[in-house]
């Protein structure tokens, strides 16, 4: 067989390996910048005198400049080589990054995430194209379940290290972190990745923002994009005010967060391969609807605790976090194979838009929903829950119209070939 890639054996080359392996290093960077905001909720708030509107404003600032920077790079992204628009967008994620880590008041953290989301923004959508380019649908769900694991990499590794690190050197420190590493990971990427401009040999509009809007207008993907709105919305919302949900109404101690982060985070990557597996053997969809089902009984459980012990809140974040990978991956694998091959960069650049922008929203809205209490605690966290147990519903049921179209699209692509 070759090179070529099957769904039993999954023989991917060696330079496969190492491209799963430094796009999953990559994205874990990239999500970890992101995550890392929402344990130190807990300590930036008092340490920068702000209220929980105003933190919502520090998460959603990356969220709306990232959605901003998405969109208007979408016509520009199917005419360059992939490794380069990721080598650029990457060094200027670090750059803001590195602004995040010098930051000293409110306004300059917020002006700082800006620069990070407008950079951060790109890269995501960048990394699922070249996904799609290199392998094929029937291993795509194996691909983004490795890929994706940086969200429980994340965890296990970077959460626990930057909480402890912020914890004893301040909050700047994780910030300080991701730029170092980032750094070397960027460095790695120049070095050894090959070219990847196959897609510029299509036939796609001369203009860039004719492509742009052709994209944004057809009809399959504008569909696409509200389920988008949907998915992003319900994962968003609850994260930005987790870590003051744990200590002030669960009754957790600060320092107790990297134990509950990081356990959640080893049963998540343990699980992330696993659920890329059963994606490509059971179908995506039916993993989505599995994630689903487990996200949405653990989020009306959990929006509803007070005080709780420490075993209990690890043991419902794992099954959260089970559900929330479940979803992700196969929502994301999806999300690759709506697009025909011409418009990939630009459709996963304006989805990612979309996403961070909804993301944005919800950070924002969720800070106006939740409020804190004279005595700490956050009122209409349930509130919250049912929120988000709604969106997530919705979007299951735009999801199954579109996983139908990518099957029976892959279907009329099969038979094409076999005529």
């Amino acid at each position: 067989m070759g090179n070529t890639i099957e769904v039993k054996k999954a023989a991917f080359t060696k330079y496969q390996i190492f491209l799963i392996f430094i796009l999953a290093i990559l994205q874990f960077t990239i999500v970890l910048d992101f995550m890392v905001l929402s344990p130190l909720g807990a300590i930036l708030m008092p340490k920068l005198h702000i209220n929980t509107a105003h933190f919502g404003w520090v998460v959603s600032a990356y969220a709306f400049s990232a959605g901003a920077s998405g969109f208007f790079a979408a016509g520009f992204a199917d005419r360059y080589d992939r490794k380069k628009l990721l080598v650029f967008f990457y060094f200027g994620f670090l750059l803001g990054t590195l602004f995040c880590a010098l930051a000293t008041t409110y306004f300059l953290l917020l002006a700082a995430r800006i620069v990070t989301g407008i950079f951060g923004g790109v890269i995501g959508s960048v990394i699922f194209a070249i996904v799609s380019d290199l392998f094929k649908l029937d291993v795509r769900g194996r691909v983004m379940g490795y890929v994706q694991m940086a969200f429980a990499a994340s965890q296990v590794l970077g959460l626990p290290l930057g909480l402890f690190l912020a914890n004893k050197w301040g909050w700047h420190s994780p910030f300080w972190l991701i730029v170092i590493f980032g750094l070397l990971v960027g460095l790695v990427i120049v070095w050894f990745m090959r070219p990847i401009a196959g897609h510029l040999k299509l036939k796609s509009d001369h203009n860039p923002f004719v492509h742009l809007a052709k994209t944004v207008s057809e009809p399959v993907y504008v569909r696409a994009f509200m389920a988008t709105v949907l998915l992003a919305t319900g994962g968003f919302m609850l994260t930005p005010f987790g870590s003051t949900f744990a200590t002030e109404n669960l009754g957790l101690d600060i320092e107790q967060l990297p134990l509950v982060y990081g356990v959640t985070g080893v049963f998540s990557l343990i699980s992330g391969p696993l659920i890329g597996k059963y994606s490509d053997k059971l179908g995506v969809y039916n993993i989505l609807v599995f994630g689903s089902v487990v996200t949405i009984s653990m989020v009306a459980i959990f929006c509803n605790l007070g005080v709780t012990p420490l075993w209990v809140v690890v043991v419902l974040n794992i099954f959260m976090f089970i559900g929330i990978n479940s979803r992700i991956i196969s929502s994301s694998t999806i999300m690759t194979a709506v697009p025909h091959a011409a418009d990939r960069g630009a459709f996963l650049s304006i989805n990612s838009s979309v996403q961070q922008v909804s993301g944005g929203l919800a950070a924002f809205l969720a800070g106006s929903i939740v409020a804190q209490s004279p005595d700490g605690k956050l009122i209409g966290y349930d509130t919250l829950g049912y929120v988000v147990i709604m969106c997530i519903v919705v979007s299951l049921l735009l999801m199954h119209w579109i996983a139908k179209y990518v099957k029976n699209k892959s279907r009329a692509t099969v038979h094409a070939m076999k005529l």
